[in-house]
């Protein structure tokens, strides 16, 4: 399945072919430019070359949407997202000072442009994010928590609900303490690189990041709570 990316720029209009599920580019020079970090992929780009830019597409695409998917709950919308991030990274090129990682800046676009749609989403009073196309992207292979081993039956069953009942409390967290911990937990990303990704200090988001697990915990407690409720009137 291959989506297009395409956009119009100040100097010409550029077409970017993704082909999703595969890390490699589709171009025939993908086997060497597996070698070329992605500083110097932006360099060439900067410089026009387009098979460059592809390749950084390529790269980096399935995370940025599965950063904005994990913000958004949505693949539509965070595919919206992402597409809109590398339009302008491609505005932008120049502006790269290499400083820091290129997928810092790119998540740091992907975040912004995530919350500004979760806002324009509540402006706009559109359907909420726990509704039932939410939750089979939740089910597809882009879920925001980890894919556990399925193999045994009940086991499997017991990790849905728990994957059922992270998702929710996730939904339940404010802008900011999603992208903490998105950041964190699901893209890895250091103390330092997620403050450089914000743009905000090593403390706030060591802050932020407490104050999402504890409201994640205390979520979760209040589900077990519920459920056990439940079970007992039954």
């Amino acid at each position: 399945m291959k989506r297009e990316l395409a956009r119009a720029t100040e100097q010409s209009q550029i077409e970017l072919r993704v082909v999703k599920g595969e890390g490699q580019s589709s171009s025939r020079t993908a086997g060497a430019s597996e070698q070329i970090d992605d500083k110097a992929l932006v360099e060439r780009a900067a410089r026009g070359d387009g098979i460059a830019f592809s390749e950084l597409v390529n790269r980096h695409y399935e995370k940025a949407v599965r950063v904005a998917f994990g913000m958004l709950k949505d693949r539509f919308d965070a595919e919206d997202v992402a597409q809109e991030a590398f339009s302008r990274v491609y505005r932008k090129l120049e502006s790269f000072e290499g400083q820091s990682a290129f997928s810092t800046w790119l998540y740091r676009i992907v975040v912004n442009l995530s919350i500004d749609a979760l806002r324009k989403r509540k402006r706009q009073r559109r359907a909420d994010v726990d509704d039932e196309l939410t939750r089979e992207a939740l089910r597809s292979d882009e879920e925001l928590w980890p894919v556990f081993d399925e193999s045994d039956p009940m086991l499997s069953v017991e990790r849905r609900e728990l994957r059922a009942r992270l998702d929710e409390a996730f939904a339940e967290l404010p802008e900011i303490h999603r992208a903490v911990l998105l950041l964190r937990e699901v893209q890895g990303l250091s103390y330092e690189e997620i403050a450089e990704t914000l743009q905000i200090k090593k403390g706030t988001v060591m802050s932020r990041l407490f104050h999402a697990r504890k409201a994640m915990q205390v979520k979760l407690t209040a589900q077990e709570t519920e459920e056990i409720k439940v079970a007992e009137v039954r």
